[in-house]
């Protein structure tokens, strides 16, 4: 991985940076790679995402979007998606996660800034993106019964598991609509400190797989962070900082919070399983600990009593309340 991929040369020198040195930086769980150019005093993320595995487009759909409507997207440079290169903005090193491990004592601040800019995306209009849809949530939840109970040896009732999921699901897709835009992957990693302060403002990142759907789901997937601890006394001081920002305070809202946390977190279960059994990518096991214990947070709350039911009859405790999440 440490070769430069083919194209990268050619690339760089149409976008007018020929004389930068290429920093190939670390990844993530997609196939997609990162570089970062240097030359003098300026700087340069790009981005490859080959095909047919990967497709830059939708990001910069996304990318264009919200920067046309005042979020703090990267700034598009220059682009070949069919070649799978996008030159953007740099953002450079400080993620929220970084900081946060240099500096816990702004804590709190920081969550509330990011509070804070999802109530920014959530008073727009949506965007043109596809809705998150029942099909949606219903594939998305069966990545938990597709690879983490086979790999566990487990024999599940699915479409009991399918049946649940429709039910419980059913009322949040009443209450989406007109919805807001969902970035899908809102975490401590995926936000960006523009500056030396845990109030500077917000860069997004990571943000391709954008849906239409309801403003619970990025404030599950910032405070069920599967990446970095959250706590309880967090969690509930960001729903309130939220709820009094957005005018939102019915017992609904905290419903839906638990049914979508569930639905993200049974999905990320399966997708971190995905990952090490046919990605050839472990290191995601160790976290599933920390997803399953805010699952079983979600599914206590009485608007998952049918999926709560499902997993007390096909989940064994070993296997639960994060003590036995994943055995390899």
């Amino acid at each position: 991985m440490n070769q430069l991929p083919e194209g990268l040369a050619a690339f760089i020198a149409t976008a007018g940076w020929a004389d930068a040195e290429v920093q190939p930086l670390p990844g993530d769980a997609s196939f997609r790679r990162y570089f970062r150019l240097v030359r003098g005093g300026e700087s340069a993320m790009l981005m490859y995402a080959p095909p047919p595995h990967e497709d830059p487009a939708p990001f910069l759909k996304v990318a264009r979007w919200l920067h046309d409507n005042g979020m703090r997207a990267p700034e598009i440079l220059a682009a070949e998606p069919r070649a799978g290169w996008v030159l953007t903005e740099d953002f450079g090193n400080d993620r929220m996660r970084d900081w946060l491990d240099c500096n816990p004592a702004d804590e709190r601040e920081a969550y509330e800034a990011a509070v804070e800019a999802l109530v920014m995306l959530h008073r727009l209009a949506p965007g043109p993106f596809a809705p998150y849809d029942m099909a949606v949530y219903a594939r998305e939840a069966a990545l938990f019964t597709e690879w983490y109970c086979p790999a566990q040896g487990l024999e599940v009732d699915t479409a009991g598991y399918a049946a649940a999921w429709e039910e419980v699901l059913a009322p949040v897709l009443a209450r989406q609509n007109p919805g807001v835009t969902v970035l899908r992957d809102y975490h401590a990693e995926n936000i960006m400190l523009l500056g030396a302060s845990p109030r500077a403002p917000q860069g997004l990142i990571d943000f391709q797989d954008a849906l239409v759907g309801h403003p619970a789901y990025d404030l599950v997937s910032l405070l069920q962070d599967a990446r970095r601890d959250v706590s309880a006394d967090l969690e509930t001081a960001m729903l309130l900082h939220y709820a009094h920002h957005a005018g939102v305070a019915d017992e609904e809202f905290l419903a839906d919070y638990a049914r979508l946390g569930a639905q993200r977190n049974a999905k990320i279960v399966g997708i971190f399983t995905r990952l090490n059994a046919r990605d050839g990518k472990p290191k995601y096991l160790s976290m599933i600990p920390r997803v399953w214990d805010a699952l079983e947070r979600d599914l206590a709350h009485p608007a998952l009593a049918p999926v709560s039911h499902w997993f007390d009859h096909n989940i064994p405790d070993t296997l639960r309340f994060a003590r036995g999440a994943f055995s390899a």
